[in-house]
C-alpha cells in the first residue's frame, strides 16, 4: 500500500505518540502516593477564653514533649515523612552534589592574645569547626580544641569562648544537641589540659575574664524532665575563681523584683570596667558599669530604662563608647565620662547617618563603623575623636564582618561574602588602609557564572521593599523557573548577602534565589523595625506576598514553581503567608517556626518576644491582632494548601517543637488538596545553632528533594 506524504507524517506521529506513552516517566508526588495516610493525632477538648472569645486548642497534649504519646507520635510522623522522601529517586544525587560542594576548607577571622594567634578552621566536612593556636606567623598551627571529639555524632558544639588576657587559659562553653543550655570548661593553653572547673546551667552567657577567673550568666537548675520547655526566670551573674567548685562562685548581680530580666557582662580591654547589659526582651536594654579598680564600687547606670537599644563598644580611659538608637533611629556613636554618666553629658562621636549603623569596634587606635546601605555593607574608619579617615574598599555587593582587635594592633582581619562568593578572609593594614587576601577558599562552584541584582518592589501599602535576586547569567524570564523565596522580617535582624552551599546547589540546578528585606528587620533602622512589629506585623506578610507577586509578574516564575521558606520568626512568616494565600506557591517550608501566637510566651525564653509580637493574655488588642494571623489558628477546613514540609527538632528550646507539632496536626486534619503536608523532626538537634555539618547536609537534601519533586522537576 502506498501512502501520501501527509499520510506518512500522520502515521509516524501516531506511532511516536504511542511509543512515548510507553516510556517510563518520573512519577509526580500525587501519582507516587495519591493518598498519604497520616498518623492519627488525638483531638482534645481544651478551650481557652480570651477576653470573651473562646479558642479551641485541639492538640494541647502535644505540648508535653516527654509523654509516651508524644514520643510515639513523633516516631510515627517521621516514619511517614522519611518513607515519602526515600521514594524520591534523585534524593541521593542531591546529597552527593551537596557534599561535594560543601567539602572545602573554611576559616573564621583570627584573633590574638598575648602574642598568640587563634583561629577556627573546618577541613571541609567536619561536623564542627576546630580551634587552632599559632605562636607566630612562621610557626605551625596546632589544634587547641577539637569539638568533633566531644561526641560521636558531632552534636556537641562550641557556643562561646574567651582567652584570658595573658593567654594562659581558655574558657569555653559547649551546647549539646542544639540546646541553648551551656556548660563551661577551662583549659590550660600551654599543656592543653582541662582544669577541674565546670559550670552548669549557663544560658545566654558570655565569658568575661578578670584576674584569676571570669564572669558568666546562668539560671537556677531547671526541673528535671522539663529542661527544654519550662520558662526560665531569674537570670543571675556570677564570678568564678579558677580551681574552685561552682558552688563557691560569687553572686555578682541579680534582680529579685524583675524575674524576667536577663544579664550579659563584658570586661574592658584594660580590665578597668565591668559592663552589665540588662534586658527583658529582644528590644531595649540598660547599660551599667562598675569600676573594678575600686573594691567598694557599685554598679552605676549609663542607661537606666529599657526603652532603647544600646551596644557598649569599649573605653578610652575614663570615656565610655557605645552605640545607641536613643533619639537616633539609625543609631549613633556616643561617649560619656565615667564620672558624669547622665544623658545630658553624652557627647556625639559619630553622628546618625542616612544609612543604618550596624556595628562599631575599637581596634588599633581607630574606630571602625559598619553601615548598611540598602542591606549591603559599607565600612568607614574614623579616628578616636570621630573624624572620618577613609572608607574601606570592599570587593563588591556583599557583607563585611570583623574589624576587631586590640588597642595596639597594626593589622586586623575581616571577612567578606556575597550570595555567589564564599567567605574570604582579608588582612587590613592600619597605616595604609590596604586590604590583602589572607585566605580564599577553593571549591567546585563557578561564581562567575552567576549574577546578583537588587530590585525594589511596592508592597500592599506602597512601601518600597528591596530584594536580592540571584541566578545564572543569561537566564530566560519565561515564567517557569524554579524559585526559592526566603525571608525573615523581624527582631531588628538584617538579611544581608552571604554565601551558602545550600543556595549554590539550588542555583546550579537552574534555580532562582530571591531574598527580600522585609519590614520588621533592621536594614533601615528602628523605623523599619517598628514597621513590622506588634499591630503592624501584617506589613511583614504583605511585603512577602508582594515579593512573590513581583517575581511572578516579572516572569521569573509562576505559582507552581515557587517555594517560600523561612526559619524561626521566618517560620511564622511562611506559616502566616501560606494560611492567608494558599494559592501563592507550590511549596511551603516553615522551619522551627513560632506558629501558635497565643501561647508562645509560656515556654523557655518566649516571653522575651512579647515586645515584638504582643501578648494574647495581657491585652485584648494584642489578642485580636495575634489571633487574626496566628498560623495555627488560621488553617481552614476544605482548603487546598501547598506541599508543606514543616521542619523542627526535638531539642529546640528556643522555639519549642510543640509549635510545629500542633500546626502540622491541624494542617493534616484540614488539608483538602492532594499536596503532601509533612513534618521532619530532627533528633539530637535544636534551633539551628551548632548543628553539625552532616545534619545540615541531610536536612538540605530533604528540603531540595521535596521542593523539586513537588514542582515536577528533576535534579
Amino acid at each position: 500500500m502506498q501512502f501520501t506524504t501527509l499520510q506518512t507524517i500522520i502515521t509516524c506521529l501516531v506511532l511516536l505518540t504511542a511509543c512515548k506513552s510507553q516510556v517510563p516517566q518520573e512519577k509526580t508526588a500525587a501519582e507516587m502516593q495519591p493518598k498519604l495516610v497520616y498518623p492519627t493525632t488525638e483531638i482534645g477538648n481544651q478551650e481557652d477564653d480570651y477576653f470573651g472569645t473562646t479558642v479551641k486548642d485541639r492538640y494541647r497534649q502535644l505540648e508535653d514533649l516527654n509523654s509516651k504519646e508524644t514520643v510515639a507520635w513523633v516516631t510515627a510522623q517521621n516514619s511517614v515523612t522519611f518513607d515519602y522522601l526515600n521514594k524520591i529517586t534523585f534524593r541521593n544525587k542531591i546529597k552527593e552534589r551537596v557534599q561535594k560542594l560543601w567539602n572545602f576548607e573554611k576559616y573564621y577571622a583570627p584573633f590574638t592574645a598575648a602574642g598568640l594567634t587563634f583561629f577556627y578552621k573546618n577541613n571541609g566536612l567536619q561536623n564542627q569547626y576546630v580551634l587552632y593556636v599559632q605562636k607566630n606567623d612562621d610557626a605551625q598551627p596546632e589544634i587547641l580544641l577539637d569539638p568533633n571529639k566531644l561526641s560521636d555524632d558531632g552534636t556537641v558544639a562550641l557556643s562561646v569562648l574567651e582567652v584570658s588576657k595573658n593567654a594562659k587559659y581558655l574558657a569555653y562553653a559547649i551546647s549539646r544537641s542544639g540546646s541553648d543550655w551551656q556548660e563551661i570548661y577551662v583549659m590550660d593553653i600551654a599543656s592543653k589540659k582541662l582544669l577541674a572547673d565546670k559550670i552548669l546551667w549557663a544560658k545566654f552567657s558570655g565569658i568575661a575574664w578578670h584576674e584569676n577567673g571570669f564572669y558568666y550568666s546562668r539560671y537556677d537548675e531547671p526541673v528535671k524532665g522539663k529542661e527544654y520547655q519550662n520558662t526560665n526566670f531569674y537570670h543571675k551573674v556570677y564570678y568564678h575563681s579558677l580551681n574552685t567548685p561552682q558552688s563557691q562562685d560569687e553572686l555578682v548581680y541579680k534582680d529579685d523584683k524583675n524575674r524576667e530580666r536577663g544579664f550579659g557582662v563584658f570586661v574592658t580591654e584594660d580590665e578597668r570596667f565591668l559592663v552589665l547589659n540588662e534586658w527583658e526582651s529582644t528590644s531595649g536594654n540598660t547599660l551599667k558599669i562598675k569600676d573594678l579598680k575600686n573594691k567598694n564600687a557599685v554598679f552605676q547606670s549609663i542607661v537606666a530604662d529599657l526603652k532603647n537599644d544600646h551596644d557598649f563598644i569599649g573605653n578610652l580611659g575614663d570615656d565610655l563608647l557605645f552605640m545607641t538608637n536613643l533619639d537616633a533611629p539609625n543609631y549613633r556613636l556616643m561617649k560619656v565620662n565615667c564620672h558624669n554618666l547622665e544623658v545630658k553629658n553624652w557627647k556625639t562621636v559619630v553622628a546618625e547617618q542616612k544609612n543604618t549603623m550596624k556595628k562599631a569596634s575599637l581596634s588599633g587606635g581607630k574606630i571602625f563603623v559598619t553601615y548598611m546601605q540598602d542591606a549591603k555593607s559599607c565600612v568607614i574608619q574614623y579616628a578616636e575623636n570621630g573624624t572620618k579617615e577613609r572608607e574601606i574598599k570592599l570587593p563588591n555587593l556583599g557583607t563585611a564582618t570583623g574589624f576587631e582587635g586590640k588597642k595596639n594592633d597594626q593589622e586586623i582581619f575581616y571577612t567578606f561574602t556575597s550570595y555567589t562568593s564564599p567567605t574570604t578572609l582579608y588582612k587590613y593594614k592600619m597605616a595604609t588602609g590596604e586590604s590583602e587576601v589572607f585566605r580564599q577558599p577553593t571549591l567546585d562552584f563557578k561564581s562567575a557564572d552567576y549574577e546578583t541584582k537588587q530590585v525594589f518592589f511596592a508592597s500592599k501599602d506602597g512601601t518600597k521593599i528591596p530584594m536580592f535576586i540571584v541566578h545564572k547569567k543569561g537566564i530566560v524570564l519565561n515564567s517557569n523557573n524554579p524559585t526559592y523565596l526566603y525571608a525573615y522580617g523581624g527582631f531588628n535582624f538584617s538579611q544581608t548577602p552571604s554565601f551558602s552551599v545550600k543556595y549554590a546547589s539550588w542555583l546550579e540546578n537552574n534555580g532562582i534565589l530571591a531574598i527580600p528585606n522585609l519590614r520588621g528587620g533592621g536594614e533601615y533602622g528602628e523605623v523599619w523595625h517598628k514597621g513590622g512589629m506588634k499591630e503592624k506585623k501584617q506589613n511583614v506578610f504583605d511585603d512577602f506576598i508582594a515579593a512573590a507577586e513581583y517575581l511572578i509578574a516579572e516572569k521569573y516564575t509562576n505559582s507552581s514553581k515557587l517555594a517560600i521558606a523561612g526559619g524561626s520568626n521566618g517560620g511564622l512568616l511562611v506559616g502566616a503567608t501560606m494560611t492567608q494565600r494558599p494559592d501563592l506557591c507550590k511549596v511551603a517550608l516553615p522551619a522551627v517556626g513560632v506558629l501558635d501566637m497565643l501561647r508562645f510566651h509560656k515556654f523557655t525564653i518566649g516571653r522575651t518576644w512579647v515586645s515584638e509580637y504582643g501578648c494574647a493574655d495581657s491585652s485584648k488588642q494584642d489578642f485580636e491582632v495575634l489571633y487574626n494571623y496566628s498560623p495555627l489558628h488560621n488553617i481552614k477546613q476544605n482548603t487546598a494548601y501547598p506541599a508543606t514540609l514543616v521542619i523542627t527538632a526535638d531539642h529546640d528550646d528556643r522555639v519549642v517543637p510543640s509549635h510545629s507539632f500542633k500546626f502540622i496536626s491541624e494542617l493534616q486534619a484540614k488539608q483538602s488538596g492532594k499536596n503532601p503536608v509533612l513534618i521532619r523532626i530532627d533528633v539530637k538537634a535544636g534551633h539551628g545553632s551548632g548543628k553539625p555539618t552532616s545534619k545540615q547536609i541531610e536536612e538540605w537534601t530533604d528540603i531540595m528533594a521535596f521542593m523539586l519533586f513537588n514542582m515536577g522537576l528533576q535534579f
